[in-house]
């Protein structure tokens, strides 16, 4: 029942500006310490080994520590309640989704802006459709990393579990880049999160499937997922893809260099606008009700 509280307390207040302000948010937190891991041991010989056994230890203090927490007396659940849902990202994620397709209503210019802080390709050029698709392409990853995968690691293992693999996911996120600084250091970050999120990235293909209610969802994923560069963003976005009838993926650039990416349900229309951005969110919501609904009928038997 914690679970269920925890994802009712996202759902309502998401990420309060009024108390982050006044405290670093727990991931926050997480990136300070990833950050001095950084600094401190991403030098000399064995980049590679070092980065993978920091990360391992710091992925054992930091359930040991939650464990603990877990456990203490009457605080105990709450904490597990409260860090659950900062945790969690839906009603942030749909916001800063939702955002983009208001944006595009002022312009292409201001829908620009509004999905540069979403995604990490250039935006610059983008026209309508390329903002709209990078918006959607955003909310079907982020559905895996930052809501579908939390909550997966917290049924499994408890609050020990949303908080490792936050801790994973962050790190990823910061050192697991195929870069000259961190294409070694951050190698154990990188495979660790591709390891962790490879359950949750398929069940988020189904719980879309199911939330459009069109099996066939399924097929394109399987069918499109590997043509994705990463080996589980694929699904979630194919899957939505699918469920939209949209094209995602293709062509777009990275640090003024264009990658022709394929397309991913690339027979399906091409051309998308604000409204395939409102119809994602919806979905996302959908999701969260079917996840919802489980954790409830899970606690309770």
């Amino acid at each position: 029942m914690t679970l269920a509280l925890a994802m009712l307390l996202d759902a309502v207040f998401g990420e309060p500006r009024a108390l982050y302000d006044r405290w670093p948010h727990p991931a926050v937190i997480m990136g300070r310490v990833i950050g001095w891991f950084d600094t401190h041991f991403n030098l000399g010989p064995q980049k590679q080994l070092r980065g993978l056994l920091g990360m391992l230890v710091l992925i054992v203090v930091a359930f040991v520590l939650s464990a603990l927490i877990a456990q203490l007396p009457l605080i105990g659940p709450i904490v597990e309640i409260l860090l659950g849902a900062a945790l969690l990202a839906q009603r942030s994620l749909v916001q800063h989704v939702q955002a983009v397709a208001l944006a595009l209503g002022y312009g292409v210019g201001e829908g620009q802006q509004s999905v540069a802080m979403i995604v990490g390709r250039d935006t610059n050029e983008m026209t309508s459709s390329d903002v709209s698709r990078a918006a959607i392409e955003s909310a079907a990853e982020n559905l895996s990393d930052g809501v579908i995968a939390p909550l997966f690691w917290f049924l499994l293992l408890g609050l020990p579990g949303i908080v490792c693999y936050k801790l994973i996911n962050t790190a990823d996120s910061m050192i697991g880049y195929r870069t000259e600084k961190y294409a070694e250091f951050g190698w154990g970050a990188a495979k660790i999160d591709d390891l962790v999120n490879y359950l949750p990235a398929r069940l988020t293909a189904l719980l879309i499937a199911i939330a459009a209610w069109q099996l066939d969802v399924l097929r394109i994923a399987q069918r499109d997922a590997p043509l994705h560069r990463s080996p589980n963003a694929g699904w979630p976005e194919s899957a939505m893809a699918g469920a939209l009838n949209l094209a995602l993926s293709g062509p777009r650039s990275y640090h003024g260099q264009l990658r022709d990416l394929p397309w991913v349900n690339g027979d399906a229309r091409r051309e998308l606008n604000a409204t395939d951005i409102l119809d994602a969110c919806r979905m996302l919501w959908k999701v969260w009700f079917i996840c919802f609904a489980g954790v409830c009928v899970w606690a309770v038997f």
